[in-house]
C-alpha cells in the first residue's frame, strides 16, 4: 500500500503548488518577506506607514454558493468572493488589508480546480491592494463528495489606532446611507437554492424568468469590495459607523455597531429591491421579514455618519452614487435594534 492508493495524490498537490505560486507571487506587497511554501508567512510592518497600527483580523467562508460553484463547474468567482467578504469585514472597523491566506479541503485534489479557485482569490487580493500571504491545500478522501471543496479565508490588516471605527460615537439624528449590493453576496444560499433549483426546477444554464440571465449568472456574481469607494470617506473621518449586510441581513447585522439607546429606522421604499430578490420572495412564498433576514436585498453595506456630513461623503462617493448609494434610514432613540418603517 501507498499513500496515493489511500486517496491521496502528493504529485498532486505539488502540481497544486507549482500553479498556485506564480498566482500568489502577483499579489506580494512590499510587506511581504517570505515565499509561497514557507511553514509560515512573513510580513512586515515596517511600510504600513502608521504610528500606532492596530491589527484588525477576521475569518470566513462562502458557504453554500459552492454548490452553485460545483453544479456550474464554474470556480473562479468563489475566491474573489471570499477575499472580497473578509475585506469588507474589517473595513467596518476602518482597516486597509495587508495580507489574506486560504484554506482550500476536498476529497480528491484536482490542480487545474484549485488554480481556478486561486485565480480568483489572487485577482481579489490584487484589486484590493492586498498579499496572498499563504494558505492550504488539504486533501482529505471520503470527507468530501467526488468534485466538493470547502473554502475558508483568514485576513489580516492594519487601522491607526486613533482611527478605529465601532460605532461608539453614533447617536439619534445620525444619517444611514446604503451602498448597493451586486446580487446576493455570500449569503442566503441554502434558501435560494432551494427556491431556484427545488421550487422552480431550474438548472444552473437556466435563465431566471423576469431577470434574462442564467441561473449561474446570476447566483454566482461576485460578493462586490466597498474597500476603493469608501476609502476616502473613511480617511476624512467623516464616517461613525459601517455594517456589512452578510447573513442575518440588515436586520441582524446593523444592530451589531449600535451603541446602547440607539435604534435604527430603515424606510424599504427608498431604494428599489433588485429583481433578483422579488423573484425568489414571489417563488418560495417567502415573508417580508424573513427577506430582510437572509438576504442583503440589495444592501451591501450600510455607512452612518452625521447629517451635517451627508452631502460630503455623498460627494466622495460620487461614482458609488451612480450605481445605487442613498440615503435608506436614520439612528433615533430606542433599544438596540432595527425598524422598518
Amino acid at each position: 500500500m501507498d499513500y496515493q492508493s489511500s486517496g491521496v495524490d502528493i504529485d498532486a498537490g505539488n502540481e497544486a503548488v507549482r500553479r498556485i505560486k506564480s498566482l500568489a507571487r502577483g499579489t506580494f506587497t512590499p510587506g511581504v518577506l517570505s515565499e509561497i511554501g514557507s511553514f509560515g508567512g512573513l510580513f512586515s510592518l515596517a511600510g504600513v506607514g502608521l504610528r500606532e497600527p492596530v491589527l484588525v483580523a477576521s475569518a470566513d467562508g462562502v458557504g453554500t454558493k459552492l454548490k452553485v460553484a460545483f453544479l456550474a463547474n464554474r470556480h473562479d468567482t468563489v475566491g474573489a468572493d471570499l477575499v472580497n467578504h473578509c475585506v469588507n469585514d474589517i473595513l467596518v472597523q476602518g482597516a486597509a488589508p495587508l495580507f489574506f491566506l486560504d484554506y482550500l479541503a476536498t476529497g480528491r485534489l484536482l490542480p487545474a480546480v484549485a488554480e481556478q479557485v486561486v485565480s480568483g482569490m489572487a485577482r481579489a487580493c490584487r484589486e484590493n491592494g492586498c498579499a496572498l500571504l499563504g494558505g492550504e491545500t488539504a486533501e482529505m478522501p471520503g470527507f468530501y463528495a467526488e468534485g466538493e471543496y470547502d473554502l475558508a479565508g483568514f485576513i489580516v490588516g492594519a487601522v491607526e489606532r486613533t482611527r478605529v471605527i465601532e460605532g461608539r460615537s453614533l447617536a439619534p439624528g445620525d444619517v444611514l446611507m446604503g451602498l448597493p449590493s451586486s446580487g446576493l453576496h455570500t449569503n442566503g444560499y441554502s434558501l435560494a437554492r432551494r427556491i431556484v433549483f427545488d421550487t422552480l426546477g431550474l438548472g444552473v444554464d437556466s435563465v431566471l424568468p423576469g431577470i434574462g440571465v442564467t441561473v449561474a449568472d446570476a447566483l454566482l456574481a461576485t460578493h462586490r469590495s466597498y474597500l476603493s469607494v469608501l476609502r476616502p470617506v473613511i480617511e476624512r473621518q467623516l464616517v461613525k459607523g459601517l455594517a456589512h449586510i452578510t447573513g442575518g441581513g440588515i436586520t441582524e447585522n446593523l444592530p451589531r455597531i449600535l451603541p446602547d439607546g440607539v435604534t435604527a429606522e430603515i424606510r424599504r421604499s427608498a431604494w428599489e429591491v433588485p429583481p433578483l430578490f422579488r423573484l425568489l420572495q414571489d417563488a418560495g412564498g417567502v415573508a417580508e421579514d424573513e427577506m430582510y433576514r437572509a438576504f442583503n436585498m440589495g444592501i451591501g453595506m450600510i455607512v452612518a455618519c452625521a447629517e451635517a456630513d451627508v452631502t460630503e461623503v455623498m460627494r466622495l462617493m460620487a461614482a458609488e452614487r451612480e450605481h445605487g448609494a442613498v440615503v435608506i434610514g436614520a439612528t433615533v432613540p430606542g433599544e438596540n435594534r432595527v425598524v422598518y418603517v
